[in-house]
């Protein structure tokens, strides 16, 4: 019997994974095993709940309505069921299985990758599944556990941990300031080339501080883009100023490589959350993600 609980409590683990990554084949890389095996165990779990939770083709994997309704209740037995076992014995301090996190492509690889290695030593069980996207999804009907917000929040649904807060500040190269000149007051950010963050046509204004009172300024450049990766290797490149999260470019900054411009109209600083969905039971494997990035995030060094 116990043998038999366990190999459902796995085949429903597999469907679960199954419905994540959308191929048999990836969810038997993922443990180990040939992809006839995953697919013979899906197929077992039909059987025995007597339904079809997957239409199967030579070019992809449909989930039935069904097996979407079966999914939600699936993945909710599947936290319960690891956290149940990493609550006793030996495995007390070992969770494992996966947590889905979200955030800004650019922070994703300067600010929360290199925090990795360091987490999968002490949680050699858990796998990250990190998703990178300017926009801000819903983690519920999106499937993840948590998300990392750069600004002030607006949705009540969500508990937040702050992580940190940064400055955005107006930066160039000193090779495009050797050619250009060092503004040294708001009208003079007229005469220069800038680097505009837009979306479609609408270029996104500079949020600035003269004296007390917050000013917005219309940047005015050759490049346009959606996409702080290139705002990044534009500044990199000299081709004008940017405002940007110090973040982006914190190690070129101290370097040198990098120079901060009127500081003294630099704006308040934003805030940065990490959030998860309020009134569900938080896994013990994302509590320890959590736990690791606001740990993480305090150091002196950040």
């Amino acid at each position: 019997m116990r043998g038999a609980f366990l190999d459902r409590v796995n085949a429903i683990r597999l469907f679960v994974r199954l419905v994540e990554c959308g191929s048999f084949s990836a969810v038997g890389r993922e443990e180990g095993v040939g992809q006839p095996a995953v697919s013979k165990q899906i197929s077992a779990l039909e059987r025995h709940l007597g339904a079809q939770l997957v239409l199967r083709t030579s070019r992809q994997v449909v989930i039935t309505e069904v097996g979407k309704t079966f999914y939600e209740s699936a993945r909710q037995l599947v936290d319960d069921f690891d956290a149940l076992e990493s609550s006793v014995g030996d495995r007390q301090q070992s969770p494992r299985g996966v947590v889905r996190v979200n955030t800004a492509p650019a922070h994703g690889r300067l600010c929360i990758t290199p925090l990795l290695p360091d987490f999968f030593r002490q949680c050699p069980d858990v796998v990250i599944e990190l998703s990178v996207s300017e926009r801000q999804v819903d983690l519920v009907g999106d499937g993840v556990d948590l998300a990392i917000r750069h600004g002030r929040l607006i949705d009540s649904s969500l508990t937040a941990r702050k992580l940190s807060e940064t400055d955005f500040v107006l930066v160039a190269s000193p090779g495009y300031l050797a050619a250009k000149g060092v503004p040294i007051r708001l009208a003079d950010l007229d005469q220069h080339t800038c680097i505009v963050f837009s979306k479609g046509r609408e270029r996104y204004a500079w949020a600035l501080k003269v004296g007390q009172e917050a000013v917005s300024y219309i940047p005015h450049g050759s490049l346009l883009t959606g996409d702080a990766e290139h705002i990044r290797a534009a500044v990199l490149c000299g081709l004008g100023i940017a405002q940007a999260p110090f973040w982006l470019l914190a190690e070129e900054i101290r370097s040198g490589q990098v120079q901060v411009l009127l500081p003294a109209l630099q704006p308040e600083r934003v805030p940065i959350h990490l959030v998860y969905p309020a009134g569900r039971r938080v896994p013990m494997r994302v509590r320890m993600f959590i736990e690791y990035l606001v740990s993480a995030f305090a150091r002196p060094e950040r």
